[in-house]
């Protein structure tokens, strides 16, 4: 009769369930700075600027890019008799943040791959204050869609995720900007050379429309360029036309939440290249422009050639 007792403490002990573990949780802030964080990267995209329509950032433990930025736009005014001036771009972004995760035990390192796609407009009216000054107010809209995965690290992490990190993982979201600019442009033309000067500030109201598991989320952007542009004959002719030469330098000055979201504060470049005049043909493109540019910035370094036209 003494072993039934014992019997029954140890069927006792062992039908107690083993305690859960704990899910990974982020080890600083929450997923509103998240949702924040993504809107600020997806805010690069949304305003026409030089310096970061193509940037990439390499992971310097890896070599790989960290960060991917292309954008593709434009603007003009349609006619001096109708100084309505309209603008768009559309762009593409990709960058993998990491996050540290822990459960109270053990720490772990999760990439992430945030994907962004978007596309701004801009409709604006120009006020001539002579014959090469010009004041251009502008509206703008821009609608973003960026996805988030954590795919690449799913099989190592093999562990409980709380709210935070399930948002990072196949998490949507959509994004509407609202906002405008106000422009200062100068252009001289002369049979020897032709310069552009443009001063212009941009601001941005930024936030999520919706998307699966999506919450709260809203940022400012501002952004303060310089632009400015010379061309001048070579004195060789090409398709009938001059072929010229151009210079061309842009400053960026990131304000308000940008300021050192990526890590620089502001980013210049400078560029030469030539200029191909098709006018003379009854083509859509009347120039194009083929440059290569240096940029340089806060830790930032890089060169691109860039290829663009005029209609």
């Amino acid at each position: 009769m003494s072993r039934t007792p014992c019997n029954i403490a140890l069927l006792a002990l062992l039908s107690v369930p083993p305690l859960a573990a704990e899910p990974l949780r982020l080890t600083t802030a929450n997923v509103e700075d998240k949702v924040n964080g993504i809107l600020t990267l997806m805010s690069y995209s949304m305003t026409l600027d030089l310096a970061s329509s193509a940037l990439q950032i390499s992971d310097n433990d890896t070599g790989d890019p960290a960060l991917t930025m292309t954008q593709l736009g434009g603007g003009a005014t349609m006619s001096d008799e109708v100084p309505l001036y309209l603008e768009g771009s559309i762009a593409y972004s990709r960058y993998d943040p990491k996050f540290v995760a822990s459960n109270g035990v053990q720490t772990r390192t999760i990439p992430v791959k945030w994907t962004s796609l978007t596309a701004a407009g801009g409709i604006g009216w120009d006020f001539a204050l002579n014959d090469e000054w010009v004041l251009r107010p502008i509206g703008n809209v821009a609608l973003g869609y960026i996805s988030s995965d954590i795919n690449s690290a799913r099989l190592y992490l093999n562990y409980e995720l709380d709210r935070e990190i399930e948002f990072l993982d196949d998490g949507q979201m959509g994004a509407l900007g609202l906002g405008g600019a106000m422009m200062l442009d100068w252009e001289r033309v002369r049979e020897e050379y032709e310069a552009d000067l443009e001063l212009r500030y941009s601001y941005l109201d930024l936030q999520n429309i919706g998307g699966d598991k999506a919450i709260d989320g809203n940022v400012t952007a501002q952004t303060a360029n310089l632009w400015t542009r010379y061309r001048a004959p070579t004195g060789w002719t090409v398709m009938h036309n001059p072929l010229r030469y151009v210079l061309e330098y842009s400053h960026s000055e990131y304000l308000g939440e940008q300021r050192g979201a990526l890590g620089f504060d502001r980013l210049s470049t400078i560029g030469a290249g030539i200029e191909f005049d098709s006018s003379a043909y009854p083509v859509f493109i009347t120039r194009t422009r083929i440059l290569i540019r240096q940029m340089f910035g806060d830790g930032v370094s890089g060169t691109a050639l860039s290829f663009a036209v005029s209609f």
